[in-house]
């Protein structure tokens, strides 16, 4: 009755002792109660109490160990139990029963005889499956009808009825005793088995959530950091002074990724649309980018929750790395409006020539499956050489803020993601 480390805290290691208790220690109590009266009758010979002594001590120890091991694992299920029962233990179980039970019906004794079937039936029907089981069961209870009443039919002693109908009762009384805490126990050990494994969900999902901060924060800073330095680079011979203010910005860049990064691991760091869209500007013209923006400042803030607003600036600094990292762009327009009651987000530029339909679309993927968790989506298309992205959210009902719609254009279809 040693229990598992994984059971404590989850109330199993009481169950388990309450279940022990139940099953196996009722069972024995059960087959000690019936014989011990039976026992000391004096009326009963003693050639006859010593063998049913005897096997009534081996058919309790037997029980005890084969409901015990039926107990060993608390996340079995009903379709597959735990262990099979050992045949050491099965074949001491089945030679006491027989004794039990014939020497009792040899004396009439038709109450008592069934006992020890009935545990043993009982004990048969907790290591098989609910079909087996309920075959078994039946097919116990019927067959519980007949020793009894042939007996009593060749003794003519008028007890028909009685010695026919109490045993197959006794059997199906003693079935349900021992299932029933044995179901119960199984339940609490599958959810249990639950519990552990949305727990580890919980922590896989946030190390998803953390790759994912991570990714969007640190590749953004890393693809400005490598584009400036490589702007310093060609600027160090031709114009030292802006070369080196360059790469004072390279500095208070990586300065900002390690704080973004410190904070991306407390869990502070909440990327906002109107910092990102403001940093965008500035980063895609020290590319040389003509960026420019069309927003509705008055009725887009007013209209989105603080998680709104962390995700699109997410879009925001993802389209803005894939123009830096993979095109040519000369033009890049970021539109941001509310449309049907719906915060759009819109980024185009005119450089998807410089890079190949298809490669590395995680990042925008991953956008996609968050924005779809939050009641939005993400699209993204190419035409030619024109690229566009655009990100959807619902606003909170009543905060839309005032502004007639925008004009949407056609339905977008999934292309190359960037």
């Amino acid at each position: 009755m040693r229990e598992g480390a994984g059971e404590h805290g989850a109330g199993l290691t009481s169950l388990r002792r309450f279940t022990w208790w139940t099953v196996p220690g009722t069972t024995v109590c059960l087959l000690v109660l019936f014989f011990g009266e039976w026992l000391l009758d004096p009326e009963v010979p003693v050639r006859i109490r010593v063998p049913v002594a005897v096997a009534l001590v081996a058919d309790a120890v037997a029980s005890a160990v084969l409901l015990g091991g039926r107990l060993a694992l608390p996340t079995a299920t009903d379709a597959a139990p735990p262990v099979r029962p050992p045949r050491a233990w099965t074949a001491v179980s089945v030679a006491a029963t027989i004794v039990l039970a014939v020497l009792p019906l040899a004396r009439r004794d038709y109450e008592l005889w069934a006992v020890a079937p009935a545990v043993t039936v009982a004990i048969w029907a907790a290591h098989l499956g609910p079909r087996r089981r309920r075959t078994l069961t039946v097919g116990a209870v019927v067959l519980a009808l007949l020793p009894g009443a042939a007996v009593s039919l060749a003794a003519e002693d008028g007890e028909l009825a009685h010695a026919a109908l109490f045993p197959a009762g006794l059997v199906a009384f003693t079935v349900w005793m021992v299932l029933g805490p044995l179901w119960a126990w199984n339940i609490a050990g599958r959810l249990d088995r639950a519990r552990r494994l949305e727990a580890e969900s919980a922590v896989k999902d946030e190390r998803l959530r953390f790759a994912a901060d991570l990714h969007d924060i640190q590749g953004h800073h890393l693809q400005v950091i490598a584009l400036k330095s490589e702007l310093a680079a060609r600027l160090v011979e031709r114009d030292p002074a802006r070369a080196a203010a360059e790469m004072r910005e390279v500095r208070q860049l990586a300065a900002d990724a390690l704080r973004d990064t410190r904070a991306v691991v407390r869990g502070y760091r909440r990327t906002t649309l109107d910092d990102e869209i403001a940093n965008a500007g500035k980063v895609l013209a020290a590319a040389g980018i003509d960026a420019r923006t069309a927003l509705e400042p008055a009725s887009l803030p007013a209209g989105l929750t603080d998680t709104g607003r962390h995700l699109l600036g997410l879009v925001m600094r993802e389209a803005t790395t894939n123009v830096l990292r993979h095109s040519r762009a000369g033009y890049a327009e970021v539109d941001c409006r509310v449309v049907d009651g719906r915060a759009r987000l819109r980024m185009t530029n005119d450089g998807a020539d410089g890079h190949p339909v298809g490669t590395d679309g995680t990042g925008l993927t991953t956008l996609d499956e968050r924005l779809r968790a939050a009641g939005g989506e993400l699209t993204w298309h190419r035409e030619g050489g024109r690229f566009e992205v655009t990100a959807c959210l619902p606003l909170v009902p009543g905060r839309a803020g005032g502004g007639p719609p925008a004009p949407d254009s056609h339905d977008r279809t999934k292309g190359a993601a960037r």
